[in-house]
């Protein structure tokens, strides 16, 4: 190993952490009891973090005795990040190598990292250690996480425009990189009307460690890593769109659960946002959001956008359904009266 790489990984691991629950929270009240515990609280009982606890390592904390605590004793009431995990260098990073993809070679840069990690830090990870273009515009697409049906006018739409547009401009697509939902188009978009360059490549996914299926296989530190993303139906879990060529694996220490990848998501849009395009313009990187479908999270995610400032431009695909078409009808009434007629509200 040459000190360039040896010199890249020692930075990966010191920036980067990974969370890791140490201190049990049963997530139901009305428990299993015995004394010590046994095998059926080992395999039925789930801590508030996702996991069982015959799935959580001891190593920081000592199981608890008894899932009844007596009279006196105190209880958290809620399960949280900081007072519940333990934050320790990264131990997934490298490349991963999309399995199902025989039609082209489609590989990826990952790597897991704490929800508290520094926007500067991932910004610095992305241009000096992937070596990914500077963004000339960053599109970050919002909409529903399931898989729902696009129309095929609006799929065509969608699909030419947005990567039309960012191999045009020098674009990053950032998603949230599940193989399903709106990150599955953005990957069907790439695959058609994207180019064979790889360098061009900039489709961010930026995904919850905790809901990837098989996401042990992805462990290990400078790797390369087969990986099959074919899923289970029954799985709340995802696997990872293999169009996509980086991914920012967001660790809170949850197993399952959605949604803690959005803060840092919109962290590091702000940062890049202040961003120059260029060191001799006074011009910071434009950010555009576009929304495909979504549900009523996505409602006050374009809210929050339109309140920034400057505000961040929102791009809504009307006929894709759901919030998408609601927001539309909206902007519709709005532009037109300045208000949304009293039977409409």
């Amino acid at each position: 190993m040459s000190f360039a790489e040896k010199s890249r990984k020692s930075w990966i691991e010191e920036t980067f952490f990974r969370r890791e629950c140490v201190k049990f929270m049963p997530s139901s009240r009305d428990l299993h009891r015995c004394i010590p515990v046994c095998q059926v609280c080992q395999n039925l009982i789930r801590c508030c973090c996702g996991r069982l606890m015959g799935e959580h390592s001891w190593q920081h904390s000592l199981p608890p005795i008894s899932l009844h605590p007596g009279p006196g004793a105190e209880l958290d009431d809620d399960w949280s990040m900081e007072r519940h995990t333990k934050a320790s260098p990264t131990d997934a990073y490298g490349t991963v190598d999309f399995q199902d993809t025989a039609t082209r070679v489609c590989r990826a840069k990952y790597v897991r990292l704490a929800v508290d990690s520094k926007p500067e830090a991932l910004l610095q990870l992305m241009l000096r250690e992937w070596q990914m273009e500077r963004p000339k515009l960053l599109l970050t697409v919002q909409g529903g996480a399931e898989n729902f049906t696009l129309p095929p006018k609006v799929k065509q739409a969608f699909s030419k425009g947005l990567v039309t547009a960012a191999l045009s401009t020098g674009a990053w697509i950032l998603t949230d990189g599940i193989n399903t939902g709106v990150s599955k188009y953005v990957g069907e978009a790439v695959k058609t009307f994207g180019g064979h360059n790889l360098r061009k490549r900039n489709t961010v996914g930026i995904t919850p460690w905790g809901v990837i299926d098989n996401n042990t296989d992805l462990i290990g530190r400078d790797v390369f890593r087969p990986y099959q993303p074919l899923g289970n139906p029954l799985s709340k879990r995802a696997c990872l769109n293999g169009f996509h060529s980086h991914f920012l694996l967001v660790d809170d220490g949850t197993l399952g659960k959605h949604g803690c990848q959005q803060g840092l998501r919109r962290k590091l849009e702000k940062h890049i946002q202040l961003q120059k395009i260029h060191p001799r313009l006074n011009q910071g990187v434009p950010v555009v959001c576009v929304v495909l479908e979504g549900g009523p999270a996505i409602v006050s995610t374009v809210l929050d956008y339109v309140s920034n400032k400057p505000p961040v431009p929102v791009f809504v695909f009307e006929g894709s359904g759901r919030a998408a078409d609601l927001l539309a009808f909206l902007h519709k009434q709005t532009a037109v009266d300045s208000q949304v007629p009293p039977d409409q509200r």
